[in-house]
């Protein structure tokens, strides 16, 4: 079970978001409304996996607290959460250690997911392109996927199933799971199959 700390000053954000995914497998849940709660939070009993800060919430100073709070814990994971903020933002938040940028905008399960995502041990950022371009030896040049979801695609190509790709990689399955979602969103393909097929028929390597 992981512990999650959701904050943001909207009490109607913050509350929809918790009731969520409190309500998903494997999260426990605990909210702040500002950077000082969550700092009081984070120094108390509870050993949080992750802790989800709104940009703009009070305390924040732009990238400055989370920069603070990343710095006293250096423990926990740490992403953003916005409905403004912009490339150039979620890029310095990654150079900054922060493992994820939630858009305010996602649907609650994909939130859920992006939440499991970071927690597996990956980094969420839906401005991946940007991001990953500034990274050294992160070549986006086929259909603008990352090295990982290159990798996932290239066993997708060799007709293996999610969990093989998972073991090749040393990832969990539910990692893969969703690099092959952005992987079929990248390629505009209907499935795993005609992604593969269509990789094949680039030329893909």
């Amino acid at each position: 079970m992981a512990n999650v700390l959701v904050a943001d000053d909207h009490d109607l954000v913050r509350d929809t978001i918790a009731a969520y995914l409190a309500q998903s497998d494997g999260f426990t849940i605990e909210t702040a409304s500002s950077l000082g709660e969550s700092m009081e939070k984070l120094a108390g009993a509870t050993l949080f996996d992750l802790c989800i800060l709104d940009y703009q919430m009070p305390g924040m100073d732009g990238l400055s607290g989370l920069k603070a709070a990343a710095t006293a814990h250096p423990a926990v994971k740490f992403a953003l959460m916005s409905g403004v903020a912009t490339p150039e933002v979620a890029q310095e938040a990654m150079g900054t250690g922060a493992v994820g940028f939630f858009p305010k905008s996602l649907g609650a399960g994909s939130l859920a997911n992006a939440v499991r995502f970071v927690l597996s041990g990956e980094r969420y950022f839906p401005f991946d392109l940007a991001v990953e371009a500034a990274q050294p030896g992160n070549s986006t040049d086929y259909r603008g996927l990352t090295e990982r979801e290159r990798e996932t695609l290239r066993g997708l190509c060799a007709g293996k199933s999610n969990k093989e790709i998972a073991r090749d990689l040393d990832l969990q399955e539910v990692t893969i799971k969703l690099h092959v979602k952005k992987i079929l969103a990248k390629l505009g393909a209907k499935n795993r199959t005609q992604a593969a097929l269509q990789a094949l028929e680039d030329k893909f390597k």
